[in-house]
């Protein structure tokens, strides 16, 4: 399955990177709970939490069914 989020990652980067950030992924539990790292400017950002939320999170879930939560570390 990381693989699967990996891929699936890679296609919401260059969206994140255009703003000055980033996403790097930390660990895929076996639950299905992704965990990830907000950088550059989403980082800092204060709508980090509603692009987690509605944006890779949303997409991670359309791509990987397996997905239950993407939470940010």
């Amino acid at each position: 399955m990381r693989e699967a989020v990996e891929q699936a990652l890679a296609k919401v980067r260059p969206m994140l990177q255009a703003d000055g950030g980033d996403v790097e992924l930390v660990e895929v539990t076996e639950d299905g709970v992704v965990k990830v790292r907000l950088k550059g400017a989403c980082g800092s950002c204060p709508m980090s939490l509603m692009t987690l939320k509605h944006g890779i999170e949303r997409y991670l879930k359309r791509e990987v069914p397996e997905i239950t939560e993407v939470v940010a570390v």
